[in-house]
């Protein structure tokens, strides 16, 4: 026993006009659930890309390619002497190396 299928044209039409009217009804709440979700990953990839620590390797390599500064011994020199010979200067010096960020 076989079926015989109908493909009447406009029982098609009239079924997917059915069809079309109850996907209408519900879109907005399709686009408000893909806005959702798609908001949702954007929210969870910034986090995670913004608490990525740099590997040992990373650290290693920047901190070979920036140079350590270098002080010129005169000015170390002259700077231990101005130290020397004012009492104001040496309270600075004294007060800076106690409290750094006291202004």
């Amino acid at each position: 026993m076989k079926k015989k299928v109908n493909l009447d044209i406009k029982s098609l039409t009239k079924k997917f006009g059915v069809l079309e009217h109850k996907l209408l009804h519900y879109l907005p709440l399709v686009f408000a659930l893909v806005f959702l979700i798609f908001y949702s990953f954007l929210v969870f990839r910034i986090n995670d890309l913004s608490s990525t620590e740099p590997t040992d390797e990373q650290v290693t390599e920047k901190l070979q390619s920036s140079g350590r500064p270098k002080i010129d011994q005169s000015a170390i020199n002259q700077i231990q002497q101005l130290q020397d010979n004012s009492v104001e200067v040496k309270t600075l010096f004294q007060d800076a190396r106690n409290n750094p960020f006291h202004e």
